[in-house]
């Protein structure tokens, strides 16, 4: 059985979703979290996979259990699911053509790395605090402070949660 994620992987897509889903309140776009499908059709194979965040926007999109045309999508990256966020989910999500911004968000570290359709999907990287991340098709904006709120760097370095304590990225 596949261990479930990381402590960190859930409260960065915890961070994003909920303040995602305060901002798209009374707008025509959905945010879902990772049990919701996008289902992608390449060479004739249908392939489902599970973004940690999506965000749709297109009426089209009426399936109760899975999402074809997403605007946004979100990774959450894990050990050992990042080498496939980079490469095969980001090669098969660039054919999506709703599809405005893809971020991998990494969760050992503060660093967010946003590919945008506007841009011809070249990375744009963000690795400080106070840096904003912003998501233009969806006038989205917060900085990388909310996004890893609950988390601080040990003494190596690598970020992990700290329970109770209400430091979170601040200063």
């Amino acid at each position: 059985a596949m261990a479930g994620a990381s402590e960190e992987h859930n409260l960065i897509s915890g961070n994003l979703f909920a303040t995602l889903q305060a901002h798209l309140k009374g707008k025509p776009c959905r945010g879902f979290i990772h049990d919701m499908k996008l289902r992608l059709q390449v060479a004739g194979d249908d392939l489902f996979y599970n973004p940690d965040v999506m965000v749709v926007c297109d009426p089209r999109d009426t399936d109760r259990y899975f999402k074809r045309h997403p605007q946004v999508l979100v990774e959450v990256l894990s050990p050992e699911t990042e080498r496939t966020d980079r490469r095969e989910k980001f090669l098969g999500y660039q054919r999506i053509d709703s599809l405005e911004e893809y971020l991998l968000v990494a969760q050992d570290k503060v660093e967010v790395t946003a590919f945008r359709r506007a841009n011809q999907w070249i990375p744009e990287v963000l690795r400080h605090r106070e840096d904003t991340l912003r998501i233009p098709s969806l006038e989205f904006a917060m900085t990388l402070a909310d996004l890893y709120d609950g988390l601080v760097a040990g003494t190596d370095g690598r970020l992990g949660s700290v329970a109770g304590v209400e430091t979170g990225l601040k200063g």
